[in-house]
Order: structure tokens, then sequence, then C-alpha cells
């Protein structure tokens, strides 16, 4: 091991009956390692949680929702059985279903809520979404053309206070024009299944109920407002989305896809990423730079030890790397305590956040807010890399102008009062 390993790590080591200065440094340097392995624990925390959130958010969504939708251009298609045919042939495609999709009023027990209803096959429907893996009650088979069955979200359905086989109105907003006045369409459907597909915009506004009786309740014949697409890589959708509108013969429809229709959840959850990793890392780089303070204390306390290294032949270029050691091994003990406790923290935030929140009192993750019912973590090891690879960076620059101070240093004058 070289001489300049050994001092740098003397250094930095607190001595037992270290005094007054010297104790003072030692306090420094720990802190330092303190504030250090906070804000990359703080980092590692905070990117997987956006990271899960990012990524649960894409799944639940696209669990409800479609990767690819042709719609009517007026909000109906009329050829939807040669556009289902046509979009089929497309290498990507996995699959193909017919919705309808309104706006309606469910009334129960003088109890009334706003839903958007979707007319589905459940045949063709469990090929383009997860519906089968989100019930809680009954089933979505259960769904029979006549039979005017209707499945509720979990939410919906407990704000309704409803359970299977109660009977709620559906009211919807077309009405019917006689002499007297215009009345609403309005029809009783059977509470066939609940789900729950864990994001509170689809568990507390989303109604299922068969095609064909959504089709006779809105009075759109045979025509359906679009169909729905899955795709075998759910990345491609814009580039298959763009193929398939050159393909398509129906000139009354047009083709959107996921990065469209929900386009501003993602590039919020982006923005926000971006943005509180900067804080971070600005926490991080004051954190190292409190090791600018800790060497120039410790460079002017150790002048007549420097002195002496000088007098025995030591270069400027080994005093300059005795404390840039020192400097980066109090830098590499704070990162290695940040990614341990980081990582603990992350893949525990099943247990960590419920025990916040029994010790504060106080909510920390609403579904109604943050649209999904638990906080999601995905640790990714390109995160992790980064923030060791700029946290050292920034350890290294801020010990690089104290040791270069301390390479200057005179033997003569250093000793000439000792």
């Amino acid at each position: 091991m070289h001489y300049e390993l050994l001092v740098g790590l003397r250094y930095t080591r607190s001595r037992k009956r270290a005094q007054g200065r010297n104790r003072f440094i030692s306090f420094i340097s720990l802190v330092s390692m303190l504030g250090i392995a906070l804000g990359v624990a703080a980092l590692i925390v905070v990117l997987s949680v956006m990271n899960g959130f990012q990524e649960e958010l894409r799944t639940r969504i696209l669990g409800v929702a479609s990767h690819v939708l042709v719609q009517g251009v007026e909000g109906e298609l009329a050829s939807w059985q040669q556009v289902a045919e046509d979009a089929a042939r497309h290498p990507a495609v996995k699959a193909a279903a017919p919705f309808v999709q309104e706006q309606g009023m469910l009334s129960f027990d003088e109890v009334v809520r706003g839903t958007l209803v979707r007319g589905v096959i459940p045949a063709t429907e469990d090929k383009v979404a997860d519906f089968g893996r989100y019930m809680k009650a009954g089933a979505l088979e259960a769904l029979a053309p006549g039979r005017f069955g209707i499945v509720l979200g979990r939410d919906l359905a407990l704000s309704l206070r409803v359970q299977l086989g109660d009977k709620v109105t559906l009211i919807a907003p077309q009405g019917l024009v006689t002499p007297a006045a215009v009345l609403p369409r309005v029809k009783q459907f059977e509470v066939v299944g609940i789900f729950e597909a864990g994001m509170y915009e689809y568990d507390s506004g989303l109604a299922l109920v068969h095609i064909a009786d959504a089709q006779a309740l809105y009075r759109m014949g045979d025509a359906v407002t679009g169909v729905r697409l899955k795709l075998d890589d759910l990345f491609a959708a814009p580039r298959v989305a763009r193929e398939l509108a050159g393909m398509l013969e129906a000139p009354n429809a047009f083709v959107t896809d996921w990065t469209r229709s929900h386009a501003n959840f993602f590039r919020a959850v982006a923005l926000e990423k971006t943005m509180m990793t900067l804080i971070l890392f600005l926490i991080v780089g004051v954190a190292a730079f409190n090791i600018v303070s800790t060497l120039v204390m410790a460079v002017q306390e150790k002048y007549a030890d420097i002195a002496i290294l000088r007098t025995l032949g030591a270069s400027p270029g080994s005093i300059m790397a005795i404390f840039v050691l020192q400097g980066s091994i109090i830098g590499l003990v704070g990162l290695l305590a940040g990614v341990a406790g980081g990582l603990a923290i992350a893949h525990n935030l099943d247990v960590v956040i419920p025990a916040l929140e029994a010790v504060t009192g106080a909510t920390l993750w609403n579904k109604e807010i943050y649209y999904i019912n638990e906080l999601p973590s995905k640790v990714l090891m390109s995160d992790v890399v980064t923030i060791l690879t700029v946290s050292f960076s920034l350890t290294l620059l801020a010990a690089l102008y104290p040791s270069w101070r301390a390479s200057k240093v005179n033997p003569a004058e250093a000793l000439r009062y000792e």
C-alpha cells in the first residue's frame, strides 16, 4: 500500500485522543459523510418511486385503455368489421375489439353518479384489456346481449352502495322527443361484476355493459364508437398507428395511440423526475462541497506534517494525492452508506410508508390524487450507477482545490515557528 493512502486514511480516522481543532475536523468529516449519504439515499428512493410510478401508471392505463385506437370522425364507425380485419393483418397487431363509449348517469337508492359507459364484447375485450385479471366479484363473461348486465369499478360501486345482483338505473344523455317534453332515455341494469384496476380514474368512473345493450340504449344500430387494438410491443404504438392510418380503407376513421391520448400524464411524470433529480443532485453537491471546508482546515492543521513530508522527499503530487484520497474516502464512505440505505428503503416502501403514516398520522399516499392505490418502486441499476458516478465526481471536484493548496506549502515557511 502506498504511503499516500496510509497517510490519507490516518487523517480521515478520528483518533480517541484527538482534541480541540483535530476533533472538530473529524466531526466535520462525519457531517460531510452523512450529508452525502442522505443525498444519495434520497436520490435513489425518489428516482425508484418515479420509475415505479411511471411504469405502474402506464401498465394500469393500458390495462383498461388500448395501445392503438381507431375511431369514427363523427363518433360512430359503421364498417368496424372491415377495419378490425384490416388492422389484424398488420404483423404488430395481436388483437382487435370493437367498443361503444358514451357518457351516462347511474342512479341507485337516491344516489347519483356520473360515469363513462363502455359497451364491449367480453370474449374480444379480454384480448385487448386486463379486466379478467381485475375482477373482484362476478365475471366479465356475465355480460350477455339483452340481459342488460353491468360491471362497475370498485369505487363507483362503493359510492353507489351497490352489490352483485342490485339493479341500477342508467340514464343516457340522448333524450326521447315527445309532444310534451324531451325525456331522457332510462334503463335498469343488473350489477353482474365489480372490477378494481388499481387506478382511481377507472375504478370510480367506468361502467362496462355488453356492446349490443349499449347500441340499443344509445340508438347506434350496428355502428360502434371505434376499434381497440393491442400490440406485441406497446412502445411501437406511434409507428404502428402511422402505418395503420395509411393502410386502413376507412375514410371516416382516424387512428391514435396511447402516447397521444395519455401524453400529459407521462410528460408530467418525466418532467417531475428530471426536476427532482436536479434538485437532489444539488443537495448532494452541497454535501460534497462540505469536504472543501474539511480539507481546508485539515491542510491548515497539518502544515507541519506536510513540511516534514516535503523535507523527507515527498513530491507536491504526493502531498496533493494524500488530501485527494482523504476527500475521496469521505465521499466514498458516504456514497456506500447512501446506496445501502437508499436501496433498503426503495425495496421496502410497502413497509416504510404505512409506518410513517402511523407515526405522523398523515396520509402520505392518496389514491384520489396519484391515480393508483399504492406507492410503486422500481430500482434501475442505470440510475444507481449514474448517481454514484456524478456524486463521486462532485466529491473529487470538491477535494481538488484544498489538495492543490496543500501541495504548494513551503516547508521553510511552515516550520519557521515550529
